[in-house]
């Protein structure tokens, strides 16, 4: 299985305005059931599930900033998407990380991993 490279800058576009503008349970509803998510890579935790997942977006809903983003550079292959994005946490912080995602034959997000580390944020 795969997607074309325009089905999956949509899924990422998706995902994007979906944490910008939607509720944990709306970015956790573009998630599979048993979906992982590990941000960041190498923090030791791995969410697991959708449940889970959705704590780990009620967490970054939490700060009460305004949250937007902004997709820099995208790249498809297969069933899977590279991407670096900036997400401004109001006028506070710019976080540049690079997730990598993989979608099922709907859409939705199997496995998301952001790679990222306290250089990559910017006090603004």
């Amino acid at each position: 299985m795969s997607h074309d490279a325009a089905a999956l800058e949509s899924f990422v576009k998706r995902y994007l305005d979906t944490v910008a503008g939607g509720s944990a349970a709306a970015v956790a509803a573009l998630y599979t059931d048993d979906a992982t998510l590990e941000d960041p890579v190498g923090s030791g935790e791995v969410h697991i599930g959708r449940q889970a997942i959705e704590g780990f977006y009620k967490n970054l809903a939490g700060a009460g900033a305004d949250l937007t983003t902004e997709l820099l550079q995208f790249r498809p292959g297969g069933h899977e998407a590279a991407f670096l994005f900036a997400i401004n946490v109001g006028s506070a912080m710019r976080i540049e990380p690079i997730e990598v995602m993989t979608f099922d034959a709907d859409g939705q997000i199997t496995s998301m991993k952001a790679y990222w580390s306290p250089a990559d944020v910017k006090q603004l």
